[in-house]
């Protein structure tokens, strides 16, 4: 335990980034980290070049592990399955795939074209830019394992549920015809590759992750630094504090018109529960960007008809609330 701590702090955490950016500030700058300008500078270093390190050995990872993925075979594994266990394996697909909700979407009408059930590629299309195993890792790295763990667990179940009821409401008719096109279009396999070209296509789709999320991240930090240093504590518990029966409706509220990736919540998240936010409220608010982001839903509805989005709509908000609330309840056990 002691040696998978210390891991934790150095590797995830990074503590020795924390210590060298009390030292530029303090030392170099003349700072003192305990107040709102010096506390501010090391909050906003500290996270971004955490975040950004972290980012990219966790992407080029997890893009390396994902090119024994291509679509082609992820279509056919899914193809294997029915029912609520292809459900299940639709979402846990979506895990290895590090997208934003946008990026789902073109793979989400190449499912459906391919002739995968509707329903499977509404789990997919909601677990994908909800959680995978890059946001675990960097969940872990500011909160804890435990959170972390839950977050995955809520994320993948939220998923499966709402791939789930769509299916079971046979609502193929509402999703545009032009998605099921050539549905009957001869399987192609993969290209082969090498060590060298899944090295090279590890790289590539870090390069384009970081290219995609690094402005979401500067400004998910700079909010969160100002949350952490300049906004009193009794104003943000007074509107998102558990003792406001309403703090979780607000925080979903507040992330569905925001378009950004997981990474760029995390500094926010991150500053609210050092504010005294309930961990369910928190939880809200990032899954109500990720999942539910305006643009995403205006890109969904070009492919998809107004009553099928309604639902997916509904029924991601309808559970975002029920988990947040019962996430708040059970904060004392996860912090």
């Amino acid at each position: 335990m002691v040696v998978f701590e210390w891991l934790n702090n150095q590797l995830l955490k990074m503590q020795w980034l924390s210590d060298i950016m009390t030292w530029l500030v303090e030392d170099v700058f003349g700072l003192p980290v305990s107040e709102r300008i010096g506390g501010s500078i090391h909050f906003f270093l500290y996270d971004t070049i955490k975040i950004f390190i972290l980012l990219s050995v966790l992407i080029f990872a997890i893009s390396y592990v994902q090119s024994h993925f291509p679509p082609e075979r992820t279509r056919k594994i899914l193809g294997r399955f029915k029912g609520v266990g292809a459900n299940i394996v639709g979402a846990l697909l979506g895990t290895i795939t590090p997208f934003c909700s946008c990026s789902s979407i073109p793979l989400f009408i190449g499912f459906t074209n391919a002739g995968l059930p509707i329903g499977v590629t509404f789990s997919f299309l909601i677990s994908s830019p909800l959680v995978d195993l890059a946001s675990v890792l960097l969940l872990a790295s500011i909160f804890n394992w435990k959170i972390a763990g839950a977050y995955v667990v809520i994320g993948i179940i939220l998923a499966v549920i709402g791939g789930t009821v769509i299916s079971k409401m046979k609502m193929d008719k509402y999703v545009e015809p032009f998605v099921f096109q050539n549905t009957a279009a001869q399987e192609t396999d993969a290209p082969k590759m090498t060590r060298k070209d899944r090295l090279v296509y590890a790289k590539d789709a870090m390069l384009a992750i970081i290219k995609k999320v690094w402005l979401y991240v500067l400004i998910g930090v700079a909010i969160g630094a100002a949350i952490h240093n300049w906004i009193p504590e009794d104003i943000i518990t007074a509107v998102l504090g558990q003792q406001n029966p309403a703090s979780v409706l607000i925080a979903t509220g507040a992330g569905v018109p925001m378009y950004a990736d997981i990474f760029g919540t995390l500094p926010i998240a991150e500053a609210l529960v050092g504010k005294g936010v309930g961990i369910g409220t928190v939880l809200a608010f990032m899954m109500a960007v990720t999942a539910l982001s305006l643009p995403s839903m205006i890109l969904l509805k070009k492919v998809v008809k107004t009553r099928l989005l309604l639902l997916f709509a509904g029924i991601v908000v309808v559970r975002i609330i029920i988990i947040g609330y019962g996430f708040n309840a059970l904060g004392p056990w996860l912090i």
